[in-house]
């Protein structure tokens, strides 16, 4: 999706940061297991845009 590395890596950054900042921040409730599995998905996002370097 994203070929030039000089637009890949904050747009990789930004969503380990999204991801980590929902993990985080996921409460111990219905929708809070959903906003956890939210911000994994994103960060399994991040690390398949940070592999294809």
């Amino acid at each position: 999706m994203f070929r030039k590395p000089h637009i890949r890596r904050p747009v990789v950054l930004f969503l380990m940061l999204l991801g980590a900042a929902l993990i985080f921040l996921a409460a111990e409730t219905t929708a809070g297991a959903l906003v956890f599995a939210l911000g994994v998905l994103i960060e399994v996002v991040a690390i398949a845009f940070k592999r294809k370097e």
